[in-house]
């Protein structure tokens, strides 16, 4: 079964990601802070 799903799938094939989107993750990622309270994570965007 596995061989079907992956039949078409090459190891040479890579991908590229547009500049858009790596900005878009990298900004987020700056913003983003996490909080960790006795048990606790928060997650807050500084936006």
């Amino acid at each position: 079964m596995t061989n079907f799903y992956f039949s078409s799938y090459s190891e040479e094939q890579q991908f590229q990601p547009k500049k858009k989107t790596i900005d878009f993750l990298l900004n987020y990622s700056k913003a983003l802070s996490v909080i960790d309270y006795k048990a606790m994570k928060f997650e807050i965007l500084l936006n």
